[in-house]
């Protein structure tokens, strides 16, 4: 999954606005924050309330029924000539916030495509001045209530989420052992089938949901089964491995190459940071598209088969060194309205720039299955728009393109659901179905892996360029 957008992102994002843009709302004191009054903004969509008072910003995660606390973060450097201010933990960037008019203004995560809009409030809400319980009721139903006013796909996965209410909360009594609510709430989200769907005690459970017939396959069988075809039956001489073996890359005879990127986060041992990611996967490109290389490659693979997804700006610098001209990639919004799930906020289009350095511009094919998701299909996604478009060969990707919203239960357990649709610069959403390929194939099969054969990438290189 690519990062999430949680309550404590958007705690980051307060002393900029106070530094920066001046004060668009004012509480009074609060069991919160009773120090200072304070500055006050609500995300639209997100459920999220920010809260600014004597150079401390605090977040809030909210329903209707229900306000969560987060912790306070830090101001990263000063702000730069236009007011934009950069927030993060450690001293290390994850966010950063731009001041518009009328008190309002812009965040964008680092890592993720495109801004959250933030609109000034009046005050703190009054459920964010009082404790929230934190018994099994009031969990289950901040849990339920959070996918009734965030989540996207209840139309097109067939689920009555009022229905589901009616069924589980009778079992549920304010002493239900946490064992018995934790199999309810994981039992709950199943019938979704959105890998998009988590949740987790944060001790022995987790529950990640998955489109029906995903399989589960093993990472470094995968890798060895995919480096033995090259080798073996290719001519494949030498495989570079960067960003902890998540990004390989090999020369394939007839001037093409073979790009493989199994996943777009944690390429850093011990520093789980975006910018650290971005840095090596920096690195990986400038290693793998060199002049003299781009210059004589006839054709490159792409190969997204088994790419677990991360981070969507690293998905973006990819495609970025696939043209020398700007183009549309896809648009995305986010639910804001609790009660209707078919309003959203701003439409904001995302481009692919061309990125610094060599880059390439001729055939490419794109090798993809159930288990390319998340930013892999972000990649996938943002190509479909690329001239010359890419053939995609294999199975339809997993299906999940929104950014994760993570969320914290009263009892300390978390959980993360879609909030978010993307669209292709024609106007269709792929969540739920994934893309489909261009040419169909079969991938990572038993027999394929038993007998050191591999469909897709054959039919990849195969085929005249």
């Amino acid at each position: 999954m690519r990062p999430v957008l949680s309550a404590t992102v958007l705690a980051m994002v307060a002393a900029s606005l106070v530094s920066c843009s001046g004060s668009p709302g004012r509480s009074g004191d609060t069991a919160a924050d009773n120090e200072a009054p304070a500055t006050v903004w609500r995300s639209d969509g997100y459920g999220l309330v920010i809260s600014i008072s004597g150079g401390t910003a605090r977040t809030f995660e909210t329903t209707s029924i229900s306000c969560i606390p987060g912790e306070p973060l830090e101001q990263i450097g000063q702000p730069a000539s236009d007011g934009t201010v950069q927030y993060g933990t450690d001293g290390v960037a994850e966010q950063a916030l731009h001041p518009a008019p009328e008190g309002r203004a812009t965040l964008r995560m680092l890592s993720n495509a495109a801004d959250i809009d933030l609109l000034p409030l009046p005050r703190l809400p009054e459920s964010c001045t009082r404790p929230m319980p934190d018994d099994a009721l009031t969990t289950f139903d901040v849990y339920w209530t959070t996918f009734a006013e965030h989540y996207i796909s209840f139309a097109r996965k067939n689920i009555d989420w009022a229905a589901v209410r009616d069924r589980y909360r009778p079992m549920v009594s304010a002493d239900t052992d946490p064992e018995e609510l934790y199999a309810i709430l994981e039992e709950m989200i199943t019938p979704l089938g959105d890998m998009h769907t988590e949740v987790t005690d944060g001790d022995e459970n987790e529950f990640v949901g998955a489109r029906p017939g995903t399989r589960k396959l093993s990472n470094r069988a995968l890798t060895a089964a995919v480096n033995a075809h090259l080798r073996n039956n290719l001519g494949v001489t030498a495989i570079q491995t960067f960003a902890e073996g998540n990004i390989a890359y090999a020369d394939l005879p007839g001037a093409r190459g073979y790009l493989r990127i199994d996943a777009f986060d944690d390429y850093v041992e011990d520093d789980t940071s975006y910018l650290a990611s971005k840095a090596e996967m920096d690195r990986a490109l400038a290693a793998v598209f060199t002049r003299a290389r781009v210059a004589a490659w006839r054709g490159l693979v792409i190969d997204l088969r088994n790419n677990s997804g991360g981070e969507d700006a690293l998905a973006l610098e990819v495609a970025g060194r696939l043209t020398n001209t700007p183009y549309l990639a896809f648009s995305k919004q986010a639910r804001n309205d609790p009660a209707d799930p078919t309003r959203h906020t701003r439409l904001q289009p995302v481009t692919v720039t061309p990125a610094e350095g060599a880059r390439y511009t001729g055939p490419v094919r794109v090798l993809t299955s159930e288990l390319t998701i998340s930013a892999g299909e972000i990649l996938t996604l943002a190509l479909l728009s690329r001239t010359p478009a890419p053939s995609r060969i294999g199975t339809p990707t997993q299906g999940v393109f929104s950014d994760t919203l993570d969320r914290r239960l009263p009892n300390g357990w978390e959980f993360t659901l879609g909030n978010e649709e993307y669209y292709a610069p024609d106007g269709r959403s792929y969540e739920g179905g994934g893309i489909p390929p261009t040419v169909t194939t079969t991938v990572f099969t038993e027999a394929e892996l038993a007998q050191g054969r591999d469909a897709a990438l054959d039919a990849a290189i195969g085929a005249p360029w």
